[in-house]
């Protein structure tokens, strides 16, 4: 590690513990005079909370980077591509079956519909042996349209668990638990490891497909591990907190702006990028329309969508007629 990567590592911690302490203490309810009912709030509300804004923040910053890399397309991401709409699939089928009594009902069964749609996508974006940017957006755009309609029947159906699976479609920390947090950080912890590990294979990756098999990479099997992890991984975080989207786009697309195109720097640099983005979402959330609250997946996509327009139109002005 070099000693400039290690003083920002350091400062981005104070930041992150910053905004921790901002976002524990900040609300709609005051617990300065910690009663039993402010400490109730601070460490059975609000602290799983913020924790799971670390765990989710971090985790879909990497699946971001890791998506890109795999696809070789910048504006990869597990919302765009209709995977984080797979996975809410996935739970709103596990609620109305009622399987999201089991601790992982509702995560394996957000990874199964995640895991189906990022087949599909790729089948659908396929021309030969490429998956071009214009039919991988399509594709992406097309699941979500297909996937939301499937929600929204499986809603009118299911009148009863409406509201939960309502939840899942908005983006929500709200209930958070510590037990949702330590499964989640499970996942997270395990695949970002393995996803760091093959940041170098990324990084071949990127110079295509034959350079990559001269090199010795295993193209295939890369990509299919690569996915299939991080897949799971972005179940694993919409199963507990539904649908927040645009982080895996917004943070990657930063931190490779300040630090480069080595995903070995990228990964960690995201992992930090995603926790600060997610905490200032978080606290946004929370606090704009006190005592109220909005979906914290609506805060993501207000700043993540003009930015996905934005590169969207940056790639438009690169092509050539």
């Amino acid at each position: 590690m070099k000693a400039k990567d290690f003083i920002y590592y350091l400062i981005l911690l104070a930041v992150v513990i910053c905004l921790c302490v901002v976002a524990s203490v900040f609300g709609s309810v005051d617990i300065s005079s910690m009663t039993d009912a402010d400490k109730y709030i601070l460490y059975q509300i609000r602290v799983p909370r913020v924790l799971m804004c670390l765990v989710a923040g971090s985790t879909l910053a990497v699946c971001g980077c890791a998506y890109q890399a795999v696809f070789k397309n910048p504006l990869s991401d597990p919302y765009i591509l209709g995977v984080s709409s797979g996975a809410s699939l996935g739970a709103s089928v596990a609620i109305i079956l009622g399987l999201d009594f089991l601790v992982l009902g509702v995560t394996l069964s957000s990874f199964l519909t995640a895991l189906l749609t990022v087949f599909i996508i790729m089948k659908l974006s396929q021309v030969g042996n490429r998956m071009h940017t214009t039919t991988l957006l399509l594709a992406g755009i097309s699941m979500n349209f297909l996937i939301s309609a499937i929600i929204s029947i499986i809603m009118f159906i299911d009148q009863e668990d409406m509201h939960k699976i309502y939840f899942w479609t908005m983006g929500s920390l709200s209930g958070i638990k510590y037990g949702d947090v330590l499964i989640t950080a499970l996942f997270s912890i395990v695949g970002i490891t393995f996803i760091r590990l093959y940041a170098k294979r990324l990084n071949v990756l990127l110079l295509g497909d034959m350079q990559a098999n001269s090199l010795g990479v295993s193209v295939e099997k890369t990509k299919r591990s690569i996915l299939i992890i991080s897949t799971l991984m972005t179940a694993a975080v919409v199963s507990h907190t539904g649908v927040i989207g645009f982080v895996g786009l917004v943070v990657p697309h930063i931190v490779r702006l300040i630090v480069g195109g080595d995903n070995r720097r990228i990964i960690p640099f995201s992992i930090f990028g995603g926790m600060i983005f997610m905490l200032l979402a978080d606290i946004i959330a929370r606090n704009v329309v006190a005592p109220s609250e909005l979906p914290i997946g609506s805060i993501t996509s207000l700043v993540g969508a003009p930015f996905f327009i934005y590169l969207l139109y940056n790639a438009k002005k690169r092509l050539h007629f």
